[in-house]
């Protein structure tokens, strides 16, 4: 008999190239799929900004490669970034907190990304003054021994006894498997989801050396400026 496995490793913050229309970098979804697939990742969610890369094809390609893949997107609420999930992203408009209380429900999810990281789409005060619609706060991945901003994020999920979930923030490949949850659920979505807001959680992670964090800064820095320059010619704005 094949013992179900119980534990799993999940990640649930993850940029595609698909999710932008005029981006310059970034990865296939199938290559970040096939990536988590050798990392051992058994779930993760694809959640670019404002923009929802989900359909059957990729849950199906997902599956066959041993993942479930999770609906999601990274929303722009008041300027601030908000992480949702298994809404009903077709019928369900959200621009608004009051409209993520409206439509939150025990089948999907909703997570403060880089909550008190200095970035004017962090949530800073914005996380207390909204405190209901979230499950829980992303421990991110982007932090070394001498300056780490998940610091506040730990106090508050001390305060309000809400889960720490631990996520990557991958915008480039070799971001993915740097920090990591282990979730205690069976694998599909409702069970993850419900495991999660239930706390049962665990964060992986480890910090990075300051070369490493310059490094990645160098590189998402380089493709912001690249995005730029596209959109404007594209838009013309």
């Amino acid at each position: 008999m094949v013992k179900m496995k119980t534990k799993l490793k999940v990640d649930l913050h993850i940029h595609s190239l698909e999710g932008v229309k005029y981006n310059s970098s970034g990865n296939p979804v199938e290559l970040i799929i096939d990536v988590a697939s050798q990392q051992g990742f058994d779930v993760i969610s694809i959640t670019d900004h404002d923009v929802v890369t989900y359909d059957k094809y990729l849950a199906d390609y997902a599956a066959e490669r041993g993942i479930v893949l999770i609906p999601g997107i990274e929303a722009t609420i008041n300027k601030k970034h908000v992480l949702l999930y298994n809404f009903d992203f077709s019928n369900q408009h959200i621009n608004t907190f009051d409209d993520i209380k409206k439509y939150k429900d025990d089948n999907n999810l909703c997570l403060a990304p880089h909550p008190f990281y200095p970035a004017s789409t962090s949530l800073l005060g914005y996380f207390d003054r909204n405190r209901a619609v979230f499950d829980g706060l992303e421990f991110c991945h982007f932090y070394s021994k001498q300056i780490n901003f998940n610091k506040k994020a730990i106090e508050k999920s001390l305060e309000y006894n809400l889960p720490l979930v631990g996520m990557s923030d991958t915008h480039i490949i070799s971001q993915l498997g740097a920090t990591y949850s282990l979730v205690e659920a069976e694998k599909n979505i409702k069970a993850v989801i419900q495991a999660i807001k239930s706390g049962k959680v665990t964060v992986v992670s480890q910090p990075l050396d300051l070369l490493r964090l310059g490094e990645i800064s160098l590189k998402l820095l380089k493709g912001d400026a690249l995005n730029f320059i596209i959109k404007k010619r594209l838009t013309g704005k």
